[in-house]
């Protein structure tokens, strides 16, 4: 396991640089297994040096690629594959372990449609918003293209949801989300509070 000060989510990249004795020994035993570990995010605490206190809810991480920087450090590039569930947390031999299961999705429903367009509008929303702030400071503000959202709802809703400059407690909500059409609610509620803060830099 790696615990971070970060929620990832699944299907997102995750570039890590290794520096800490355990966490190089994490690397090296993934690199001769199937190249998987656990990302779950801080609650408290720090990324360095351990007695942090982590959330029951993460991600598998796979490494796709990884260069040895010298000393025993790693530079990796990594995906999210799937979220995981923590049913306990073993000791911390050489590095966080714990046991753990898969956390399957449940399918979409009727009202997926309409809350996959509702986070889209919200977007947009925020989109123009930000555009406007940068006027204002007399910047020029460079549109990002249109999204290409997957087709699978689950998939969909994890694209929104790295498409959104959210909080990591957001974030983490997200992806304990039970569901795409459940996900998709909470990604427009908290995209909600983020047009109220730059509505309010407007003023």
């Amino acid at each position: 396991m790696f615990p971070l000060g970060a929620t990832l989510l699944p299907s997102e990249s995750l570039p890590l640089r290794v520096f800490e004795p355990r966490y190089e020994a994490l690397v090296e035993r993934c690199l001769v297994t199937d190249g998987r570990f656990g990302v779950v995010l801080i609650e408290r605490g720090s990324e360095v040096g351990g007695g942090d206190a982590r959330t029951d809810v993460g991600t598998v991480a796979q490494i796709v690629d990884h260069a040895s920087t010298g000393a025993g450090r790693y530079s990796l590039a990594c995906t999210g594959v799937a979220r995981i569930r923590v049913s306990t947390w073993l000791p911390d031999a050489p590095y966080p372990l714990a046991d753990v299961e898969p956390w399957p999705e449940s399918p979409a429903d009727g009202d997926w449609p309409s809350a996959r367009d509702g986070v889209i509008a919200v977007r947009e929303r925020l989109l123009d918003l930000w555009c406007e702030l940068a006027e204002r400071a007399g910047r020029r503000a460079v549109r990002p293209s249109p999204l290409r959202l997957p087709a699978d709802p689950t998939d969909c809703s994890y694209a929104l949801a790295t498409a959104l400059p959210l909080a990591e407690a957001d974030r983490h909500r997200a992806l304990c989300a039970d569901g795409p059409t459940e996900r998709a609610r909470v990604l427009a509620d908290a995209a909600e509070d983020v047009v109220a803060a730059m509505r309010f830099r407007l003023q």
